[in-house]
């Protein structure tokens, strides 16, 4: 009974609320409208670009929040304990890269082509924390990146070797040197708290909600977050 009697109580909050504070209600959801249009789309990828990097001399994957999983799995086969190495370098734009990843990006593109002519390639990606705000904040990834991934079947756990390269000063020759000596000797193990596969968030099936969070109050202006408080707080008195 105790829960009935709650659950009717929460779902009479709304009626209450618009029948004694009407004003703050209708001013709350014009606020509200107003700050939804501060706010742009969680995710820019271009599919047809995508498209054409995957079957361009390339052959270059491009990670986005809905396909990133599946793109990374796709050549894992069952039951194998070699991993399927994965190159994934991390860009942006303007507003992630202050402008600087061209070159370094250039240069991993030109990595992913020279990749694709080995006997036994690694697979190379990328992600654009521009087109991928959320993804790039569940991951908690810096831009000028190349991580590593080396897949396994699941549920075993995924081992990622990442290093950041010069923006300025990096040429193709400098990654594929780092793929010929062995890349663990450059590049630091990723052992932290937003691992993809194997952080606490991950774990917890948390990365997704904390990438939106964190992604939110990076995109919404400070006053307009304090005004819309103010007008909830204003319409629970």
């Amino acid at each position: 009974m105790r829960f009935s009697v709650t659950s009717a109580a929460l779902l009479a909050l709304p009626a209450l609320a618009s029948a004694e504070v009407p004003e703050y209600q209708a001013q709350f959801q014009h606020y509200l409208g107003k700050m939804q249009s501060y706010i742009p789309s969680h995710s820019k990828t271009d599919p047809v670009h995508a498209a054409e990097a995957k079957l361009g001399s390339m052959k270059m994957d491009v990670l986005t929040l809905n396909n990133w999983r599946e793109t990374l799995y796709a050549d894992v086969k069952p039951g194998s304990t070699t991993p399927e190495e994965y190159w994934v370098f991390v860009t942006g734009g303007n507003k992630t890269c202050f402008g600087h990843c061209e070159k370094v990006e250039q240069a991993f593109n030109e990595t992913a082509g020279a990749f694709a002519l080995l006997p036994n390639p690694p697979h190379t990606g990328y992600l654009n924390c521009e087109q991928e705000p959320v993804l790039c904040n569940a991951w908690s990834v810096p831009t000028g990146t190349v991580w590593v991934f080396e897949m396994l079947p699941e549920p075993a756990p995924i081992d990622i070797w990442v290093k950041r390269f010069n923006l300025t000063t990096t040429t193709s020759e400098d990654i594929i040197a780092r793929h010929a000596e062995g890349y663990k000797k450059t590049f630091q193990l990723h052992e932290g708290t937003f691992h993809p596969f194997n952080g606490w968030w991950a774990q917890n099936h948390l990365s997704l909600p904390v990438g939106y969070v964190l992604w939110f109050f990076n995109v919404v202006p400070s006053w307009l977050l304090m005004l819309t408080l103010s007008f909830v707080s204003r319409s629970m008195m």
